[in-house]
């Protein structure tokens, strides 16, 4: 093989449809102002008291202007069509235009947690009401991990690897770390990245609420007048994590192909640091967590000192939470107390597969500005010591380097270092 270019990697541009808004620009907006995007579920019937989630606003396949209904009809996971948008979103976001040249030279990695788990369902009620002959050729298509990034490329048209990188809750940082070094490497010149999941089913509700890992919001919750207080990361009374659906997409490049086709970098990627528990399917496990947390760094060539914000991953249990201050401590000492910190989750929910590259473009876009999103419905957790939360509302603040960090179940781990340019 050949040796490795080692060329340096740049954020060109990102999209993403959260429960905030359909595109990013709705979901920045919605998040600088302090908003959150929880309601009681519609996509389907849960019988739970975890029937808070955040679903993407006016979110319906069918209202893409690319998409008929019978695209609509056969490619049933909603993952499929709403990767095609978001893609989309962040390549005119870029000012990337696909063509002959960019087109051969572009990848495409999108992770998922739980797939076409929605057209899994669908197929099951047809099966069991319809008969076996009535199940949609298009289902396995439908199942297929790598299926929502085909589909972009057959609509955007590039032609590049393409690959649905499993990380569970982390596969949307793991998507930009391999994109990063296939760049990096000269296998590519562009990546699409990120993550997407659409997975508010029935089913997936009950079984998240079953392992106890969403909020079960009773009477005396304050989320119970107030749905929006579902999700509270590092609060001293979180309960368990929002279940989201939602889609995060960057468009990475090399230096050199920023330069040539006169694009504007946004972020530098600029260490990835990565690891696996080997421990429990989903309690968490400090030392891997930490070696993840100090690759990153290491990796970035840079110091603990040198980061000046943290996007936590902070999905609002209370083991998880623990666990991941436990590790920012081991790694930063007592300067942790005067470190910002925040969980986007808190507004979001928790988007599983997609989390981790919402994220990522929710802090560059709050280094470009100078706004480091909150932690909404904070209330300050002794047991966690003292910790600079950017609670309850935006704060104007500048920062040139950040760490985010995403770990999933099965004990994956992945932490990116950014950089502003």
């Amino acid at each position: 093989m050949k040796a490795p270019l080692n060329r340096r990697v740049f954020v060109i541009g990102y999209g993403a449809a959260t429960p905030l808004g359909m595109t990013f620009a709705e979901s920045w907006k919605q998040a600088v102002a302090g908003k959150a995007g929880f309601r009681k579920i519609t996509r389907c019937h849960a019988d739970t008291l975890s029937n808070v989630v955040g679903e993407i606003p006016g979110w319906n396949p069918e209202d893409c202007d690319f998409v008929d209904s019978k695209e609509a009809y056969n490619w049933n996971a909603d993952f499929v069509i709403l990767t095609m948008a978001v893609c989309r979103e962040a390549l005119k976001n870029s000012g990337l235009e696909m063509n002959a040249e960019t087109g051969p030279k572009t990848a495409c990695l999108i992770g998922s947690a739980l797939n076409g788990s929605d057209a899994f369902r669908k197929a099951m009620e047809t099966f069991l009401n319809r008969g076996p002959l009535r199940v949609s050729p298009y289902l396995l298509p439908n199942l297929c991990a790598n299926l929502p990034a085909s589909k972009a490329g057959m609509m955007l048209g590039f032609t590049g690897p393409i690959v649905s990188p499993q990380g569970a809750c982390a596969s949307g940082n793991y998507a930009i770390g391999i994109g990063a070094r296939m760049i990096r490497d000269g296998d590519c010149d562009f990546a699409l990245a990120g993550g997407v999941d659409t997975c508010i089913i029935p089913e997936i509700v009950h079984g998240f609420a079953n392992m106890n890992a969403t909020i079960k919001i009773q009477e005396t919750d304050r989320a119970h007048s107030d749905v929006s207080q579902a999700s509270r990361p590092f609060s001293i009374d979180r309960k368990g994590m929002v279940l989201s659906e939602g889609c995060g997409v960057l468009v990475l490049a090399a230096e050199e192909a920023v330069k040539a086709h006169g694009l504007i970098p946004k972020a530098e990627v600029l260490g990835v640091g990565w690891s696996s528990d080997a421990y429990h399917f989903t309690l968490p496990h400090p030392p891997t967590i930490v070696r993840s947390i100090a690759g990153a760094i290491d990796d970035a060539g840079l110091s603990p000192l040198d980061i000046e914000y943290v996007n936590a991953h902070g999905t609002s249990t209370n083991k998880g939470d623990s666990a991941e201050i436990e590790c920012l401590r081991r790694v930063f000492g007592n300067r942790l107390e005067k470190l910002p910190l925040s969980s986007n989750k808190s507004q979001i929910g928790h988007t599983l597969g997609a989390s981790a590259a919402i994220e990522a473009a929710f802090g560059i876009e709050g280094m470009r500005q100078g706004v480091m999103l909150p932690t909404i419905n904070y209330i300050h957790d002794p047991a966690l010591g003292d910790i600079d939360v950017v609670a309850n509302q935006a704060r104007t603040a500048g920062y040139e380097c950040f760490l985010s960090n995403a770990f999933g179940f099965g004990g994956t781990n992945c932490c990116i270092v950014f950089k502003g340019v």
